[in-house]
């Protein structure tokens, strides 16, 4: 699936089922929570921090789509086009970056 089919998807969510969006703010807030999450796997099971028992059931993947869909929303409720913005950056960064990182001796 596209972005811009996935925000159909969201949009259509919304209506069948969540009655309405929740506002920017609200959103921003619960965009930071499941971040927050997705950073806590990370430590925990990438990173240097011991993982908890109650974390290791814990879904990457889940917490990744939970990231999705609430940048999705923010998207649709601010009428951005996702899809537009993400060709323009992949498109910037391909242009701007190849060479740079080709060249970083840090990633050899």
């Amino acid at each position: 699936m596209d972005i811009k089919n996935a925000q159909l998807e969201v949009d259509n969510w919304i209506k069948n089922h969540g009655v309405r969006y929740f506002n920017e703010l609200t959103n921003m807030a619960q965009l930071t929570e499941e971040v927050g999450e997705v950073a806590r796997i990370i430590a925990r099971r990438y990173g240097e921090q011991s993982e908890k028992e109650s974390d290791k059931s814990k879904d990457l993947g889940e917490e990744l789509a939970d990231v999705m869909f609430v940048v999705l929303c923010l998207a649709n409720q601010t009428g951005i086009d996702l899809q537009e913005a993400f060709d323009k950056k992949l498109d910037l960064k391909t242009k701007r970056d190849h060479d740079r990182h080709h060249n970083n001796k840090k990633l050899k």
